[in-house]
């Protein structure tokens, strides 16, 4: 496997460096040919390293599929790869997959995990803040056009009584957040693990809420319909590779938390495996594709057109195919 990207290390982080990790350049490369490399695209916290530890675990390899990763800082980011055709493959909630459908015919071909959890309104510990409708006036970090990002700004911050204008939204990757906060440039965050419990851990940010309760946020494995049309039964075999991976996470979990862990370390980051465990731990890996995810996925594609950030509600018989997994499942 070759990497096309050394993801993010700790400069990047402090200095806000991971900018560099956006779409690639027009041009980017050319389509995929049967037989050719698969380009995965993942993101660096904590919702992409899943795919993460697909690609390392060897399962891929060992069905004869060869992969180029690309790690961006947001699953938005990789969604984009995609609609401009230079990532084949990636994770990503259903709020930015229904966006890539809108703008680029994605398919979702496997729901992965569900990261409610690892989701978390944060505010700066001295402030004292304990409801969302006390951020209005503040400075809140956010990175706009993400899935959770959109959630705050058209759900979340609506029902606390926060209109737009109300606050602040300032645009910023979320592995740039802890830092933004821990220099007291942003009053509040939108962020995901394991960002969020570096802040709690170094005594920098306070919990307002998760979203478990508000979005399970749902994350689908997307592929560009070029892809799916071209190598249907690569497909069938890449999600084998994922049931078993799924299958590490629930039997070996020790193992996976090892070579996750590894990879924040790589990058420079300081945390205690307790911690990075943890925070792994409110990911619920799943690999599957239920038949009952169209009511939910309508009603946030109502949300996003009201919004006028999709044209149109998407053709759920194009845009949602389960039968991929199911022979996976079979096979």
């Amino acid at each position: 496997m070759t990497s096309q990207s050394n993801g993010l290390d700790r400069r990047q982080v402090l200095t806000g460096g991971a900018a560099g990790l956006v779409v690639l350049g027009a041009g980017g490369m050319p389509a995929l040919a049967q037989g050719a490399v698969l380009r995965q695209g993942y993101q660096t916290n904590i919702w992409g390293m899943p795919t993460y530890y697909l690609m390392k675990s060897g399962l891929l390899e060992k069905a004869g599929i060869k992969t180029q990763d690309f790690a961006v800082a947001s699953g938005n980011l990789t969604m984009q790869q995609q609609v401009a055709r230079q990532v084949d493959l990636g994770t990503y909630a259903g709020q930015s997959f229904i966006i890539g459908h809108d703008k680029g015919q994605l398919v979702a071909i496997a729901l992965i995990e569900h990261v409610g959890k690892t989701v978390r309104v944060m505010a700066r510990k001295e402030l004292g803040i304990k409801k969302i409708e006390d951020l209005k006036g503040k400075k809140i970090a956010n990175q706009t056009g993400s899935s959770i990002g959109n959630v705050f700004v058209d759900q979340i911050a609506p029902k606390a009584g926060l209109k737009k204008g109300d606050f602040q939204e300032v645009r910023m990757d979320v592995n740039n957040m802890v830092a933004a906060m821990a220099a007291k440039t942003v009053d509040a965050m939108v962020n995901v693990e394991p960002y969020n419990a570096i802040a709690e851990g170094d005594g920098i940010a306070t919990t307002i809420m998760d979203y478990w309760d508000v979005d399970k946020m749902p994350v689908f494995m997307a592929a560009t319909p070029e892809f799916v049309d071209k190598n249907p039964d690569m497909i069938v075999t890449y999600l084998k590779a994922w049931l078993e991976a799924g299958r590490h996470f629930r039997n070996d979990f020790g193992k996976v938390a090892d070579v996750i862990h590894g990879f924040y370390t790589s990058k420079g980051y300081t945390m205690s495996k307790d911690l990075m465990t943890n925070a792994l731990k409110k990911v619920d890996v799943n690999p599957a594709f239920p038949r009952d995810l169209e009511p939910y996925m309508k009603e946030q594609a109502e949300i996003l057109l009201r919004e006028k950030k999709i044209a149109a509600i998407p053709d759920w018989k194009k845009a949602l195919r389960p039968d991929f997994m199911e022979k996976a499942m079979k096979a």
